[in-house]
């Protein structure tokens, strides 16, 4: 059965994307802790991060980076933290959240919930950094 983020790639589900390539997507976290929250995926549907192959790990990791560069750029953050939890969804994703503070990066905390409006901004304003 395909995780909701294999229903993302192949256009099942609508998402606020802003970046991809051959082998990688990034979309707004649609339950963010703070605004400009991103995940970053693989096209291939692999459970574990860590059992993604060498290059693909080696070029998911690179491709968050430029990410994370203009997330960095877009949303007004200290810096851009990194998780990789997987327990959500069985997809390996890397979470890319902006912050001004450790307490934001806490999966505890309630989350955002955003217009279209505010998701489309956002997003406009990464691709365009």
């Amino acid at each position: 059965m395909s995780s909701i983020f294999t229903k993302i790639i192949n256009g099942e589900i609508a998402a606020y994307k802003v970046a991809e390539d051959d082998n990688f997507v990034a979309f707004l976290d649609v339950m963010p802790l703070v605004k400009g929250h991103t995940l970053v995926i693989p096209k291939k549907e692999v459970d574990l991060i860590f059992d993604l192959e060498t290059e693909e790990f080696k070029n998911l990791w690179a491709f968050a980076q430029k990410v994370a560069k203009k997330l960095k750029m877009a949303m007004p953050c200290v810096r851009v933290g990194v998780a990789v939890v997987g327990l959500e969804v069985p997809h390996a994703h890397i979470h890319l959240i902006p912050m001004n503070k450790v307490e934001e990066m806490n999966f505890k905390n309630e989350r955002l919930k955003l217009s279209d409006e505010e998701y489309t901004e956002i997003q406009h304003s990464i691709i365009n950094s």
